[in-house]
């Protein structure tokens, strides 16, 4: 199965305006969000506000962004009239679509004329299904768990039978390529809810997964060693080593989990799955590339990499050895950014927290600004040049880039 490379969408991540610029920095074709408590993230440090959406939108916008809307938790019956509220305001606003799991909801944006993409909550993992869902939906994310075997028999299906969504144009396929992996199927767990009250599929989900765990058998007393200490954290799914296999087996929209993520995480991968695409479209995606491409990734927070994973038609999994991040760079806060200068292409930051030498590798992370990466390549203070700078002083040092005032400053230390 093969289709226009020129369709093929880099979906990004994005939980604050930080992520939002870092997505477009990072060259995303498309955006998805969520907004107030209606969407699987809502508890997440990285989540707007209602009042938000006309800012992520106009900054789409002026990208050429499309713009995807996250109202996809479980919607009880006291909140069906704020959810219907939501997707009034995505049409009335200009969201390009909403992402759903709720057949009350798809029926009424429906009736509204707003595009819908179908989450992957509602494990669409047939055609059967997607033919009856297509009523309603332009766009189906589909299950995590298909191999790409049956991915393209689905798409196949699309093609021969012509199936077309509300918009009159042929139904679209999205498919998760980076990111977390939870251990059910599309985050359908009641491991959070049975021991906080707190629910998986409301977006509030504690990750009691990610945890260590001891099994005792309570007759002998004995305790039962497992080889891995994480036995229901997997690792984070990675494929860019087969992201041209992905988009032959008729995939259009490349989505990356991670609205909880920072901004470099978004920044990095967006930059990364952006650039794969664009020499799969010149043919230059090659194994030089990939091996480079892997390196970058792993810069960035990962819980380790499934390369593939069941889309090869891998059943085993592959589980993490650590509770936290395998990434090789931390951020380390340095300070604030104080001044711009654009003529003489310098920043000035104060040193609130750590010291800054000449090589160091730095990140500027702001609203506006996003993500920027850099090595110092000189200091100076008071117009005198230093090869390094001490905690509580300020100091400037040249930039390619724009970067604002109150952007934050941190060093890239090695965290392996």
């Amino acid at each position: 199965m093969s289709h226009s490379l020129s369709k093929v969408e880099i979906c990004a991540p994005v939980g604050s305006l930080e992520s939002l610029a870092a997505a477009i920095n990072g060259g995303a074709n498309s955006i998805y969000f969520g907004a107030g408590k209606l969407n699987m993230r809502s508890h997440s440090s990285a989540n707007f506000a209602k009042k938000d959406i006309p800012r992520v939108l106009s900054k789409c916008r002026k990208a050429n962004v499309k713009s995807y809307l996250a109202l996809n938790s479980i919607i009880y019956d006291d909140e069906y009239e704020e959810a219907c509220s939501f997707i009034n305001i995505a049409k009335e606003l200009g969201v390009s679509a909403v992402i759903l799991s709720d057949l009350g909801l798809m029926e009424y944006a429906h009736s509204i004329g707003i595009s819908v993409h179908v989450s992957v909550q509602m494990n669409v993992a047939n055609f059967a299904t997607l033919k009856y869902l297509s009523r309603y939906a332009d766009v189906f994310v589909l299950a995590r768990e298909l191999s790409l075997r049956q991915v393209s028999n689905i798409a196949s299906r699309i093609e021969s039978e012509e199936l077309k969504g509300p918009s009159g144009e042929k139904v679209r396929l999205e498919l998760f390529i980076h990111g977390a992996l939870c251990v059910a199927v599309a985050g359908t767990c009641g491991m959070s809810l049975f021991t906080y009250g707190k629910s998986s599929m409301r977006g509030e989900c504690y990750q009691n997964c990610r945890r260590r765990y001891r099994v005792y058998d309570d007759e002998t007393g004995n305790e039962f060693v497992v080889d891995n200490q994480y036995i229901m954290s997997p690792k984070d799914l990675c494929c860019i080593r087969i992201l041209d296999k992905i988009i032959e087996s008729g995939v259009s929209i490349l989505k990356i989990e991670g609205r909880g993520r920072s901004p470099d995480y978004v920044y990095k991968t967006t930059k990364v799955y952006s650039e794969a695409l664009r020499r799969i479209k010149n043919k230059s995606f090659d194994v030089e590339f990939i091996k480079e491409a892997e390196k970058e990734l792993s810069f960035v927070y990962n819980r380790g990499f499934w390369h593939g994973g069941y889309y090869l038609g891998d059943r085993s999994g592959e589980w993490s050895a650590i509770s936290g991040g395998k990434n090789v760079l931390k951020k380390v806060f340095a300070g604030k950014i104080l001044n711009y200068f654009p003529k003489a292409s310098c920043a000035e930051a104060n040193l609130q927290s750590e010291g800054l030498k000449i090589g160091d590798l730095i990140m500027i992370i702001g609203p506006t600004t996003g993500c920027y990466e850099l090595e110092v390549k000189s200091l100076r203070i008071d117009n005198i040049n230093f090869s390094k700078a001490k905690k509580g002083e300020t100091v400037t040092f040249p930039v390619s880039e724009k970067v604002r005032k109150g952007d934050k400053l941190y060093i890239l230390k090695n965290s392996q």
